[in-house]
């Protein structure tokens, strides 16, 4: 259960999670006009600003890939290390004039020491997260809204890095962008519903966050990623401290984050700290 809950943790979303929050140059919206000076595919300060934005949103419209590497310590009686490589493409459809939906999938790859001394090693992929933001294409009353449905889906390659099941539920965000700053929340439920694992899974999953933006397109960000498994009565409470920053490889926008993570709070046997080090490769329209 322990390695389905990490799944869930670094999922969502979250950022994870959510996430993972990817937290979590720059070209224009889709309907924007270049500007007239520069040159063909270089983008003015404005863009860069407005790409910068786009990348402290879960729900913007820009899709991006990130992949996130999490490095967590000191787990079980033998001190061990687990490595999760999370994929977390991002795909936003416009399904009207006004909503878009927000399409994040996060599939975590995982090797895991055994918490045991003189165990083995697990690795392979894990149980994957995928969530489906209904947003409005304009703030309401300044926020950013998103809602829809999360699926938890029993992908591990071996029973040690997954739960064996078939999860849902509802999962939302909400954040505000303003002075360089942006905040807010994301959260999910999952529930299990069928699957061959021993225990059933209900989790919530919630990851409030605060981010600062330069002038240079720096962000520094703080999180949580925390998780209550309603069925251990467990809390895991990881504390995110990241330091991004966007840089262009060629005409292609890139961001490239930091960071370090502190267990606030976890089960026996949970982690006590972890790194983190994640690549975010840009498309915008």
């Amino acid at each position: 259960m322990l390695a389905s809950l990490c799944a869930l943790v670094c999922s969502v979303g979250q950022a994870q999670t959510i996430s993972t929050f990817d937290s979590h140059l720059t070209l224009a919206p889709a309907d924007t006009p270049a500007p007239a000076s520069g040159k063909a595919g270089e983008e003015s300060p404005d863009q860069e600003a407005e790409l910068a934005k786009k990348l402290n949103n879960p729900v913007a419209s820009l899709i991006s890939v990130p992949i996130q590497n999490n490095w967590d310590f000191g787990i079980g009686p033998a001190n061990a290390m687990k490595y999760t490589a999370n994929i977390q493409p991002v795909i936003p459809i416009s399904i009207s004039e006004d909503w878009n939906v927000i399409v994040r999938t996060i599939l975590p790859v995982i090797y895991a020491e055994s918490p045991i001394p003189g165990g083995g090693s697990t690795s392979g992929l894990g149980d994957v997260t995928q969530s489906f933001f209904f947003s409005p294409k304009e703030p309401v009353g300044g926020w950013i809204l998103g809602a829809g449905p999360a699926g938890y889906y029993p992908t591990a390659t071996d029973s040690e890095l997954g739960g064996g099941k078939w999860g849902v539920g509802p999962t939302i965000v909400a954040l505000r962008q303003e002075h360089g700053f942006t905040y807010g929340i994301l959260a999910n439920q999952i529930w299990s519903v069928a699957g061959w694992g021993a225990q059933d899974i209900s989790a919530t999953y919630l990851q409030p966050f605060v981010a600062f933006t330069t002038k240079t397109y720096t962000t520094f960000a703080l999180n949580t990623e925390s998780t209550y498994d309603w069925e251990t009565r467990d809390w895991t409470v990881p504390v995110n401290f990241m330091v991004q920053q966007l840089v262009k490889i060629g005409r292609h926008p890139v961001a490239f984050q930091v960071g370090y993570r502190y267990y606030a709070e976890r089960p026996a046997g949970g982690p006590d700290w972890g790194l983190r080090f994640t690549a975010t490769f840009l498309f915008p329209k």
